[in-house]
């Protein structure tokens, strides 16, 4: 089974690289985020993108998901990360791929370096970096991320670790 990704004019989103999507996402969003910030507060506005982003991240899983017609494990995972670092979006050090764990850093960030130009550095952990734990729910649930540091909030480098949960426990 695969997910329909072509919009009614024939365009193909994924064809998209996603630092582009996120750049394009994030020209709309600060403008939400100003109008919601004017009508009610500062916080309420980023709970709204937050929670925007949070569900595009897991509706975006569930795609990739469907399209790959079985459940995902870290293997697949391992096989879509190029979709982020698609035009070197993301510079990663790889620590392990394997069907027990897949643990990398990212040592560069373009995205973190995007919300700062376009002065949303304050929010792109909202933009970005929430998503990739709620990507996982969408995607297979089984899956966990933990991560301590990113670049987003001034470390030198963003850690990530994945799991599969286990069942036994």
């Amino acid at each position: 089974m695969t997910t329909d990704t072509n919009t009614s004019d024939g365009l193909d989103v994924n064809s998209v690289p996603i630092l582009m999507r996120r750049k394009i996402e994030a020209m709309i969003l600060k403008h939400v985020l100003d109008v919601i910030t004017d009508r009610t507060d500062r916080a309420e506005a980023e709970a709204v993108i937050g929670e925007t982003c949070s569900r595009s991240a897991i509706e975006q899983g569930k795609q990739l998901a469907e399209a790959l017609g079985h459940t995902p494990d870290l293997t697949d995972f391992a096989a879509i990360q190029p979709n982020w670092t698609r035009e070197d979006a993301l510079r990663i050090e790889t620590l392990e791929a394997s069907e027990e764990a897949l643990d990398f850093n990212v040592t560069r960030c373009r995205y973190s370096e995007m919300y700062k130009d376009m002065g949303l550095g304050d929010i792109g952990h909202l933009l970005s970096c929430n998503r990739d734990g709620d990507f996982c729910i969408g995607y297979n649930p089984d899956m966990e991320m933990t991560r301590t540091q990113t670049i987003m909030k001034g470390a030198s480098y963003c850690d990530f670790r994945y799991r599969m949960k286990n069942k036994d426990a």
